[in-house]
Protein backbone atom coordinates (compact mmCIF):
# COMPACT_ATOMS: atom_id res chain seq x y z
CA UNK A 1 0.00 0.00 0.00
CA UNK A 2 1.52 3.36 -1.05
CA UNK A 3 1.77 6.33 1.39
CA UNK A 4 -0.05 9.53 0.30
CA UNK A 5 2.32 12.25 -0.73
CA UNK A 6 2.93 14.94 1.84
CA UNK A 7 0.82 18.10 1.30
CA UNK A 8 3.07 21.15 1.61
CA UNK A 9 0.25 23.73 1.29
CA UNK A 10 -0.19 26.40 4.04
CA UNK A 11 -2.93 25.47 6.42
CA UNK A 12 -5.97 27.70 6.04
CA UNK A 13 -6.77 29.99 9.10
CA UNK A 14 -10.15 29.78 10.54
CA UNK A 15 -12.29 32.74 9.62
CA UNK A 16 -13.66 34.89 12.48
CA UNK A 17 -17.37 35.49 12.06
CA UNK A 18 -18.39 38.96 10.69
CA UNK A 19 -20.85 39.47 13.49
CA UNK A 20 -18.02 39.59 15.99
CA UNK A 21 -16.30 42.44 14.14
CA UNK A 22 -19.48 44.43 13.88
CA UNK A 23 -20.08 44.06 17.58
CA UNK A 24 -16.54 45.18 18.40
CA UNK A 25 -16.80 48.31 16.20
CA UNK A 26 -20.08 49.32 17.77
CA UNK A 27 -18.60 48.98 21.23
CA UNK A 28 -15.62 51.20 20.35
CA UNK A 29 -17.88 53.85 18.83
CA UNK A 30 -20.15 53.87 21.86
CA UNK A 31 -17.15 54.20 24.15
CA UNK A 32 -15.78 57.15 22.13
CA UNK A 33 -19.15 58.92 22.14
CA UNK A 34 -19.43 58.42 25.89
CA UNK A 35 -15.96 59.86 26.56
CA UNK A 36 -16.60 62.84 24.25
CA UNK A 37 -19.89 63.71 25.89
CA UNK A 38 -18.32 63.57 29.34
CA UNK A 39 -15.54 65.94 28.22
CA UNK A 40 -18.01 68.47 26.83
CA UNK A 41 -19.90 68.50 30.09
CA UNK A 42 -16.71 69.05 32.05
CA UNK A 43 -15.56 71.91 29.77
CA UNK A 44 -18.94 73.60 29.55
CA UNK A 45 -19.22 74.14 33.26
CA UNK A 46 -16.34 76.64 33.60
CA UNK A 47 -17.52 78.54 30.50
CA UNK A 48 -20.98 78.87 31.95
CA UNK A 49 -19.53 79.92 35.25
CA UNK A 50 -17.30 82.46 33.53
CA UNK A 51 -20.21 83.91 31.58
CA UNK A 52 -22.32 84.19 34.71
CA UNK A 53 -19.46 85.92 36.55
CA UNK A 54 -18.98 88.42 33.73
CA UNK A 55 -22.71 89.10 33.64
CA UNK A 56 -22.72 89.77 37.38
CA UNK A 57 -19.75 92.16 37.09
CA UNK A 58 -21.50 94.16 34.36
CA UNK A 59 -24.64 94.46 36.44
CA UNK A 60 -22.62 95.54 39.44
CA UNK A 61 -20.65 98.13 37.44
CA UNK A 62 -23.75 99.67 35.86
CA UNK A 63 -25.75 99.57 39.08
CA UNK A 64 -28.73 97.85 37.41
CA UNK A 65 -31.12 95.21 38.61
CA UNK A 66 -32.75 92.16 37.08
CA UNK A 67 -35.97 94.10 36.88
CA UNK A 68 -34.41 96.68 34.60
CA UNK A 69 -33.16 93.95 32.29
CA UNK A 70 -36.61 92.46 32.03
CA UNK A 71 -38.22 93.30 28.69
CA UNK A 72 -41.58 93.81 30.43
CA UNK A 73 -40.16 96.01 33.20
CA UNK A 74 -42.02 99.29 33.75
CA UNK A 75 -38.95 100.71 35.52
CA UNK A 76 -36.93 100.19 32.37
CA UNK A 77 -39.63 101.87 30.30
CA UNK A 78 -39.65 104.85 32.64
CA UNK A 79 -35.85 105.17 32.45
CA UNK A 80 -35.92 105.10 28.66
CA UNK A 81 -38.58 107.80 28.59
CA UNK A 82 -36.61 109.97 31.03
CA UNK A 83 -33.44 109.74 28.90
CA UNK A 84 -35.28 110.79 25.76
CA UNK A 85 -37.19 113.53 27.57
CA UNK A 86 -33.94 115.05 28.90
CA UNK A 87 -32.65 115.41 25.35
CA UNK A 88 -35.91 117.07 24.30
CA UNK A 89 -35.66 119.52 27.23
CA UNK A 90 -32.34 120.78 25.86
CA UNK A 91 -33.75 121.03 22.35
CA UNK A 92 -36.87 122.85 23.59
CA UNK A 93 -34.73 125.42 25.40
CA UNK A 94 -32.61 125.91 22.29
CA UNK A 95 -35.84 126.50 20.35
CA UNK A 96 -36.94 128.99 23.02
CA UNK A 97 -39.99 126.84 23.83
CA UNK A 98 -39.61 127.32 27.57
CA UNK A 99 -43.17 126.27 28.46
CA UNK A 100 -42.75 122.88 26.82
CA UNK A 101 -39.31 122.48 28.40
CA UNK A 102 -40.88 123.14 31.80
CA UNK A 103 -43.62 120.53 31.20
CA UNK A 104 -41.03 117.94 30.20
CA UNK A 105 -38.90 118.74 33.24
CA UNK A 106 -41.91 118.38 35.55
CA UNK A 107 -42.82 115.01 34.07
CA UNK A 108 -39.21 113.85 34.33
CA UNK A 109 -39.31 114.78 38.00
CA UNK A 110 -42.52 112.76 38.54
CA UNK A 111 -41.06 109.68 36.86
CA UNK A 112 -37.85 109.98 38.85
CA UNK A 113 -39.85 110.18 42.08
CA UNK A 114 -41.62 106.91 41.22
CA UNK A 115 -38.31 105.18 40.61
CA UNK A 116 -36.82 106.62 43.77
CA UNK A 117 -39.74 105.47 45.94
CA UNK A 118 -39.57 101.97 44.46
CA UNK A 119 -35.85 101.78 45.17
CA UNK A 120 -36.38 102.95 48.74
CA UNK A 121 -39.02 100.33 49.57
CA UNK A 122 -37.16 97.64 47.57
CA UNK A 123 -40.34 96.57 45.80
CA UNK A 124 -40.59 96.55 41.98
CA UNK A 125 -42.93 99.04 40.35
CA UNK A 126 -46.23 97.73 39.09
CA UNK A 127 -48.01 98.58 35.89
CA UNK A 128 -50.83 100.12 37.86
CA UNK A 129 -48.47 102.52 39.68
CA UNK A 130 -46.72 103.70 36.55
CA UNK A 131 -49.52 103.63 34.00
CA UNK A 132 -50.37 107.32 34.28
CA UNK A 133 -46.76 108.51 34.40
CA UNK A 134 -45.83 106.45 31.34
CA UNK A 135 -48.90 107.67 29.44
CA UNK A 136 -48.30 111.35 30.30
CA UNK A 137 -44.66 111.12 29.32
CA UNK A 138 -45.55 109.33 26.09
CA UNK A 139 -47.93 112.16 25.20
CA UNK A 140 -45.21 114.75 25.78
CA UNK A 141 -42.70 112.78 23.72
CA UNK A 142 -45.21 112.49 20.90
CA UNK A 143 -45.80 116.23 21.13
CA UNK A 144 -42.03 116.76 20.85
CA UNK A 145 -42.00 114.75 17.64
CA UNK A 146 -44.83 116.88 16.28
CA UNK A 147 -42.70 119.95 17.03
CA UNK A 148 -39.98 118.44 14.81
CA UNK A 149 -37.64 117.71 17.68
CA UNK A 150 -36.36 114.69 15.83
CA UNK A 151 -32.63 114.11 15.36
CA UNK A 152 -32.37 115.05 11.69
CA UNK A 153 -34.15 118.37 12.16
CA UNK A 154 -32.13 119.24 15.24
CA UNK A 155 -28.85 118.42 13.51
CA UNK A 156 -29.75 120.92 10.81
CA UNK A 157 -30.71 123.50 13.43
CA UNK A 158 -27.50 123.00 15.35
CA UNK A 159 -25.47 123.30 12.16
CA UNK A 160 -27.15 126.60 11.40
CA UNK A 161 -26.57 127.72 14.98
CA UNK A 162 -22.89 126.78 14.81
CA UNK A 163 -22.49 128.64 11.53
CA UNK A 164 -24.13 131.74 12.99
CA UNK A 165 -21.90 131.57 16.06
CA UNK A 166 -18.81 131.18 13.88
CA UNK A 167 -19.76 134.24 11.86
CA UNK A 168 -20.38 136.15 15.07
CA UNK A 169 -17.03 135.01 16.47
CA UNK A 170 -15.21 136.05 13.28
CA UNK A 171 -16.85 139.46 13.47
CA UNK A 172 -15.87 139.91 17.11
CA UNK A 173 -12.32 138.71 16.40
CA UNK A 174 -11.98 141.18 13.54
CA UNK A 175 -13.26 144.03 15.70
CA UNK A 176 -10.97 143.01 18.55
CA UNK A 177 -8.00 142.96 16.20
CA UNK A 178 -8.95 146.34 14.78
CA UNK A 179 -9.44 147.98 18.18
CA UNK A 180 -6.27 146.36 19.50
CA UNK A 181 -4.34 147.75 16.55
CA UNK A 182 -5.79 151.21 17.13
CA UNK A 183 -4.91 151.01 20.83
CA UNK A 184 -1.36 149.93 19.96
CA UNK A 185 -0.91 152.87 17.59
CA UNK A 186 -2.24 155.53 19.93
CA UNK A 187 0.09 158.09 21.46
CA UNK A 188 -0.68 158.30 25.18
CA UNK A 189 -1.49 161.80 26.42
CA UNK A 190 1.38 161.67 28.87
CA UNK A 191 3.85 160.91 26.08
CA UNK A 192 2.46 163.72 23.95
CA UNK A 193 2.71 166.06 26.94
CA UNK A 194 6.36 165.11 27.48
CA UNK A 195 7.20 165.87 23.86
CA UNK A 196 5.56 169.29 24.02
CA UNK A 197 7.28 170.29 27.27
CA UNK A 198 10.69 169.11 26.07
CA UNK A 199 10.33 170.95 22.76
CA UNK A 200 9.50 174.15 24.62
CA UNK A 201 12.49 173.62 26.90
CA UNK A 202 14.82 173.09 23.94
CA UNK A 203 13.88 176.30 22.15
CA UNK A 204 13.79 178.31 25.36
CA UNK A 205 17.13 177.14 26.75
CA UNK A 206 19.86 178.35 24.38
CA UNK A 207 22.55 177.28 26.83
CA UNK A 208 21.46 173.69 26.31
CA UNK A 209 21.87 173.98 22.55
CA UNK A 210 25.25 175.69 22.93
CA UNK A 211 26.46 172.98 25.31
CA UNK A 212 25.85 170.25 22.74
CA UNK A 213 27.49 172.19 19.92
CA UNK A 214 30.66 172.78 21.94
CA UNK A 215 31.08 169.15 23.00
CA UNK A 216 34.22 168.27 21.00
CA UNK A 217 34.87 165.10 22.97
CA UNK A 218 31.53 163.66 21.91
CA UNK A 219 32.34 164.33 18.26
CA UNK A 220 35.44 162.18 18.53
CA UNK A 221 33.60 159.33 20.24
CA UNK A 222 30.96 159.17 17.52
CA UNK A 223 33.55 157.89 15.02
CA UNK A 224 35.79 155.84 17.30
CA UNK A 225 35.51 152.19 16.23
CA UNK A 226 37.16 151.05 19.46
CA UNK A 227 33.96 151.92 21.32
CA UNK A 228 30.63 150.08 21.47
CA UNK A 229 28.21 151.69 19.03
CA UNK A 230 24.44 151.19 19.26
CA UNK A 231 21.73 152.69 17.07
CA UNK A 232 18.02 153.23 17.70
CA UNK A 233 15.55 154.69 15.19
CA UNK A 234 12.46 155.97 17.00
CA UNK A 235 10.00 158.79 17.59
CA UNK A 236 9.20 157.58 21.12
CA UNK A 237 11.22 159.58 23.65
CA UNK A 238 10.42 157.51 26.74
CA UNK A 239 10.94 154.14 25.05
CA UNK A 240 14.28 155.26 23.62
CA UNK A 241 15.27 156.57 27.04
CA UNK A 242 14.61 153.13 28.57
CA UNK A 243 16.78 151.46 25.93
CA UNK A 244 19.67 153.84 26.63
CA UNK A 245 19.25 153.80 30.41
CA UNK A 246 18.96 150.02 30.71
CA UNK A 247 22.03 149.56 28.51
CA UNK A 248 23.99 152.07 30.60
CA UNK A 249 22.95 150.61 33.96
CA UNK A 250 23.95 147.08 32.96
CA UNK A 251 27.11 147.99 31.08
CA UNK A 252 30.48 147.17 32.62
CA UNK A 253 32.03 150.20 30.89
CA UNK A 254 29.29 152.77 30.18
CA UNK A 255 31.93 155.34 29.19
CA UNK A 256 32.68 153.17 26.15
CA UNK A 257 29.05 153.02 25.05
CA UNK A 258 27.87 155.33 22.25
CA UNK A 259 24.22 155.61 21.24
CA UNK A 260 23.26 156.96 17.82
CA UNK A 261 19.59 157.97 17.85
CA UNK A 262 17.67 158.94 14.73
CA UNK A 263 14.19 160.43 14.95
CA UNK A 264 11.92 162.61 12.82
CA UNK A 265 11.70 166.38 12.67
CA UNK A 266 8.63 166.54 14.91
CA UNK A 267 10.38 164.83 17.82
CA UNK A 268 13.92 166.02 17.12
CA UNK A 269 14.00 168.98 19.53
CA UNK A 270 12.28 167.03 22.31
CA UNK A 271 14.64 164.08 21.90
CA UNK A 272 17.73 166.30 21.98
CA UNK A 273 16.44 168.14 25.04
CA UNK A 274 15.74 164.94 26.97
CA UNK A 275 19.17 163.44 26.40
CA UNK A 276 20.86 166.78 27.05
CA UNK A 277 19.25 167.41 30.45
CA UNK A 278 19.64 163.83 31.70
CA UNK A 279 22.79 161.89 32.44
CA UNK A 280 23.00 158.20 31.53
CA UNK A 281 26.00 157.05 33.56
CA UNK A 282 28.52 158.48 31.13
CA UNK A 283 27.01 157.02 27.95
CA UNK A 284 27.48 159.20 24.86
CA UNK A 285 24.24 159.97 23.02
CA UNK A 286 23.92 161.48 19.55
CA UNK A 287 20.53 162.56 18.17
CA UNK A 288 19.85 163.10 14.45
CA UNK A 289 16.75 163.49 12.30
CA UNK A 290 16.39 161.55 9.07
CA UNK A 291 15.15 164.63 7.21
CA UNK A 292 18.76 165.88 7.30
CA UNK A 293 19.97 162.94 5.20
CA UNK A 294 20.07 164.48 1.73
CA UNK A 295 20.67 161.11 0.08
CA UNK A 296 17.35 159.86 1.48
CA UNK A 297 15.09 160.77 -1.43
CA UNK A 298 12.56 159.17 -3.77
CA UNK A 299 15.10 158.65 -6.54
CA UNK A 300 17.20 156.44 -4.26
CA UNK A 301 14.75 154.96 -1.75
CA UNK A 302 11.98 152.69 -3.17
CA UNK A 303 9.72 153.22 -0.15
CA UNK A 304 9.71 156.99 -0.65
CA UNK A 305 9.03 156.48 -4.33
CA UNK A 306 6.10 154.19 -3.54
CA UNK A 307 4.66 156.78 -1.18
CA UNK A 308 4.19 159.10 -4.14
CA UNK A 309 1.85 156.58 -5.79
CA UNK A 310 -1.83 157.42 -5.29
CA UNK A 311 -2.85 153.77 -5.06
CA UNK A 312 -0.31 153.13 -2.29
CA UNK A 313 -1.50 156.22 -0.44
CA UNK A 314 -5.09 155.04 -0.70
CA UNK A 315 -4.19 151.54 0.48
CA UNK A 316 -2.32 152.66 3.58
CA UNK A 317 -4.09 155.87 4.53
CA UNK A 318 -7.74 155.59 3.44
CA UNK A 319 -8.43 151.92 4.07
CA UNK A 320 -11.30 151.89 1.55
CA UNK A 321 -9.51 150.59 -1.52
CA UNK A 322 -10.49 146.95 -1.03
CA UNK A 323 -13.78 147.27 0.89
CA UNK A 324 -12.11 146.21 4.12
CA UNK A 325 -10.98 142.81 2.83
CA UNK A 326 -7.40 143.43 3.96
CA UNK A 327 -6.89 143.33 7.75
CA UNK A 328 -6.09 146.68 9.32
CA UNK A 329 -2.66 145.53 10.48
CA UNK A 330 -1.58 145.16 6.84
CA UNK A 331 -2.53 148.78 6.14
CA UNK A 332 -0.61 150.35 9.01
CA UNK A 333 1.22 153.43 7.63
CA UNK A 334 4.11 152.81 10.03
CA UNK A 335 5.31 150.10 7.65
CA UNK A 336 6.15 152.86 5.18
CA UNK A 337 7.78 155.06 7.83
CA UNK A 338 11.40 155.87 7.12
CA UNK A 339 12.22 155.28 10.78
CA UNK A 340 11.10 151.72 10.18
CA UNK A 341 13.07 151.24 6.96
CA UNK A 342 16.18 153.17 8.02
CA UNK A 343 17.68 149.91 9.33
CA UNK A 344 18.47 149.01 5.71
CA UNK A 345 20.60 152.16 5.32
CA UNK A 346 22.81 151.92 8.41
CA UNK A 347 26.13 152.16 6.47
CA UNK A 348 24.93 155.39 4.85
CA UNK A 349 23.69 156.79 8.17
CA UNK A 350 26.99 156.00 9.92
CA UNK A 351 29.67 156.03 7.21
CA UNK A 352 32.59 156.04 9.66
CA UNK A 353 31.53 152.97 11.64
CA UNK A 354 32.59 149.36 11.07
CA UNK A 355 30.30 147.49 13.46
CA UNK A 356 27.08 148.51 15.16
CA UNK A 357 24.38 146.88 17.28
CA UNK A 358 20.87 147.77 16.18
CA UNK A 359 18.20 147.93 18.91
CA UNK A 360 14.46 148.47 18.54
CA UNK A 361 12.84 151.02 20.84
CA UNK A 362 10.62 148.37 22.46
CA UNK A 363 13.47 146.44 24.08
CA UNK A 364 14.96 146.57 27.53
CA UNK A 365 18.56 145.55 28.24
CA UNK A 366 19.39 143.62 31.39
CA UNK A 367 22.93 142.34 30.69
CA UNK A 368 26.20 143.82 29.52
CA UNK A 369 26.22 143.84 25.70
CA UNK A 370 29.91 144.42 25.08
CA UNK A 371 30.32 140.73 24.24
CA UNK A 372 28.31 141.25 21.06
CA UNK A 373 31.15 143.23 19.52
CA UNK A 374 33.62 140.36 19.83
CA UNK A 375 31.38 137.77 18.14
CA UNK A 376 32.82 136.41 14.90
CA UNK A 377 30.13 136.68 12.24
CA UNK A 378 32.20 134.45 9.93
CA UNK A 379 31.97 136.77 6.96
CA UNK A 380 28.25 137.37 7.36
CA UNK A 381 26.63 140.77 7.61
CA UNK A 382 23.89 140.20 10.17
CA UNK A 383 24.13 138.51 13.56
CA UNK A 384 20.65 137.61 14.82
CA UNK A 385 18.82 135.16 17.06
CA UNK A 386 16.90 132.56 15.08
CA UNK A 387 13.21 132.06 15.84
CA UNK A 388 12.44 128.80 14.04
CA UNK A 389 11.88 126.61 17.08
CA UNK A 390 8.31 126.34 15.78
CA UNK A 391 7.24 125.96 12.16
CA UNK A 392 5.48 129.33 11.99
CA UNK A 393 8.82 131.16 12.17
CA UNK A 394 10.17 129.75 8.94
CA UNK A 395 10.36 131.59 5.64
CA UNK A 396 7.15 130.13 4.22
CA UNK A 397 5.13 131.91 6.93
CA UNK A 398 6.39 135.35 5.95
CA UNK A 399 6.68 135.14 2.18
CA UNK A 400 4.36 134.27 -0.69
CA UNK A 401 5.70 130.99 -2.07
CA UNK A 402 3.08 130.89 -4.78
CA UNK A 403 5.11 133.63 -6.46
CA UNK A 404 7.75 132.17 -8.82
CA UNK A 405 10.44 134.66 -7.74
CA UNK A 406 10.20 133.58 -4.11
CA UNK A 407 9.78 129.90 -4.90
CA UNK A 408 12.83 129.81 -7.15
CA UNK A 409 15.32 131.53 -4.85
CA UNK A 410 14.43 130.84 -1.22
CA UNK A 411 14.07 127.67 0.82
CA UNK A 412 10.59 127.70 2.41
CA UNK A 413 11.92 125.88 5.48
CA UNK A 414 14.81 128.27 6.01
CA UNK A 415 14.98 129.49 9.58
CA UNK A 416 13.57 132.91 10.36
CA UNK A 417 15.21 135.38 12.71
CA UNK A 418 14.20 138.57 14.47
CA UNK A 419 14.91 142.26 14.17
CA UNK A 420 15.22 144.09 17.47
CA UNK A 421 18.76 143.17 18.50
CA UNK A 422 21.10 142.69 15.57
CA UNK A 423 24.86 142.90 15.17
CA UNK A 424 25.77 144.40 11.79
CA UNK A 425 29.21 144.17 10.21
CA UNK A 426 29.15 147.34 8.14
CA UNK A 427 32.40 146.51 6.33
CA UNK A 428 30.87 143.32 4.91
CA UNK A 429 27.59 145.16 4.33
CA UNK A 430 29.26 147.67 2.04
CA UNK A 431 31.34 144.99 0.34
CA UNK A 432 28.27 142.87 -0.48
CA UNK A 433 26.04 145.87 -1.33
CA UNK A 434 23.28 144.68 0.99
CA UNK A 435 21.30 147.90 0.59
CA UNK A 436 21.19 147.24 -3.16
CA UNK A 437 19.74 143.78 -2.48
CA UNK A 438 17.07 145.39 -0.32
CA UNK A 439 16.23 147.88 -3.07
CA UNK A 440 15.86 145.04 -5.57
CA UNK A 441 13.27 143.18 -3.51
CA UNK A 442 11.45 146.32 -2.40
CA UNK A 443 10.93 147.31 -6.04
CA UNK A 444 9.74 143.80 -6.91
CA UNK A 445 7.10 144.05 -4.19
CA UNK A 446 5.49 147.27 -5.38
CA UNK A 447 2.21 145.35 -5.86
CA UNK A 448 2.56 143.64 -2.44
CA UNK A 449 2.57 140.15 -3.94
CA UNK A 450 5.85 138.93 -2.40
CA UNK A 451 4.93 139.84 1.18
CA UNK A 452 2.22 141.84 2.88
CA UNK A 453 3.70 144.02 5.58
CA UNK A 454 6.61 144.99 7.77
CA UNK A 455 10.36 145.10 7.50
CA UNK A 456 11.05 141.51 8.54
CA UNK A 457 10.04 139.87 5.21
CA UNK A 458 12.32 142.14 3.14
CA UNK A 459 14.95 141.64 5.82
CA UNK A 460 14.71 137.87 5.42
CA UNK A 461 15.19 138.27 1.67
CA UNK A 462 17.96 140.86 1.97
CA UNK A 463 20.05 138.95 4.51
CA UNK A 464 19.36 135.48 3.09
CA UNK A 465 22.63 133.58 3.34
CA UNK A 466 24.24 136.54 5.12
CA UNK A 467 23.00 135.91 8.68
CA UNK A 468 25.01 134.37 11.50
CA UNK A 469 22.87 132.76 14.25
CA UNK A 470 23.49 134.07 17.77
CA UNK A 471 22.92 132.41 21.12
CA UNK A 472 19.18 132.71 21.95
CA UNK A 473 19.94 134.27 25.34
CA UNK A 474 21.08 137.46 23.62
CA UNK A 475 17.56 138.28 22.43
CA UNK A 476 14.36 137.00 24.11
CA UNK A 477 11.12 137.86 22.34
CA UNK A 478 7.39 137.73 23.04
CA UNK A 479 6.87 140.16 25.94
CA UNK A 480 4.27 142.11 23.97
CA UNK A 481 1.90 139.29 23.10
CA UNK A 482 2.57 135.98 24.89
CA UNK A 483 3.90 134.21 27.97
CA UNK A 484 7.65 133.82 28.27
CA UNK A 485 9.52 131.13 30.18
CA UNK A 486 10.87 132.66 33.44
CA UNK A 487 14.21 130.93 32.89
CA UNK A 488 14.55 132.67 29.52
CA UNK A 489 13.76 135.99 31.17
CA UNK A 490 16.46 135.45 33.77
CA UNK A 491 19.09 134.49 31.18
CA UNK A 492 18.07 137.01 28.53
CA UNK A 493 20.35 139.94 27.72
CA UNK A 494 17.78 141.86 25.66
CA UNK A 495 14.06 141.49 26.34
CA UNK A 496 11.87 142.43 23.40
CA UNK A 497 8.29 143.67 23.84
CA UNK A 498 7.38 142.82 20.25
CA UNK A 499 3.65 142.75 19.63
CA UNK A 500 0.86 145.22 20.32
CA UNK A 501 1.05 145.16 24.12
CA UNK A 502 3.83 147.69 24.61
CA UNK A 503 4.81 148.36 28.23
CA UNK A 504 4.09 152.11 28.00
CA UNK A 505 0.50 151.47 26.88
CA UNK A 506 -2.53 150.59 28.99
CA UNK A 507 -2.86 147.35 27.02
CA UNK A 508 0.63 146.25 28.07
CA UNK A 509 0.92 142.87 29.80
CA UNK A 510 0.93 143.74 33.49
CA UNK A 511 3.28 141.02 34.70
CA UNK A 512 6.02 142.14 32.30
CA UNK A 513 5.69 145.89 32.78
CA UNK A 514 8.01 145.96 35.85
CA UNK A 515 10.87 144.67 33.68
CA UNK A 516 10.58 147.86 31.65
CA UNK A 517 9.36 150.34 34.26
CA UNK A 518 12.32 149.90 36.59
CA UNK A 519 14.37 151.89 34.09
CA UNK A 520 11.90 154.80 34.09
CA UNK A 521 12.60 157.50 36.67
CA UNK A 522 9.04 158.40 37.59
CA UNK A 523 10.29 160.97 40.10
CA UNK A 524 11.60 163.13 37.24
CA UNK A 525 9.80 166.53 37.34
CA UNK A 526 8.80 166.40 33.68
CA UNK A 527 7.35 162.90 34.03
CA UNK A 528 5.38 163.96 37.08
CA UNK A 529 4.06 167.03 35.31
CA UNK A 530 2.81 164.80 32.49
CA UNK A 531 1.20 162.26 34.86
CA UNK A 532 3.48 159.33 34.17
CA UNK A 533 2.91 156.66 36.79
Amino acid sequence: MRRRATDFRRPVRRKVPDAFWWALCCAVILLFVYILSKGNKIESRPALSKKTYKHDKIMEGLNITEEMLNSNSVARQLNDQISLAKAFVVIAKESNNLQFAWELSAQIHNSQMLLSNAATRRVPLTTRETERAIRDMALLLYQAQQLHYDSATMIMRFKAKIQALEEQMNSVTEKSSKYGQIAAEEVPKSLYCLGVRLTREWFRNFNLQKKLKDDRQMEMKLKDNNLYHFCVFSDNILATSVVVNSTAVNSKNPNMVVFHLVTDEINYAAMKAWFAVNDFHGVTVEVQKFEDFTWLNASYVPVLKQLQDSEIQSYYFSGNSDDGRTPIKFRNPKYLSMLNHLRFYIPEVFPALKKVVFLDDDVVVQKDLSGLFSIDLKGNVNGAVETCMETFHRYHKYLNYSHPLIRAQFDPDACGWAFGMNVFDLVEWRKKNVTGIYHHWQEKNVDRTLWKLGTLPPGLLTFYGLTQPLDPSWHVLGFGYTNVDPQLIERGAVLHFNGNSKPWLKIGIEKYKPLWEKYVEYSHPLLQQCNFH
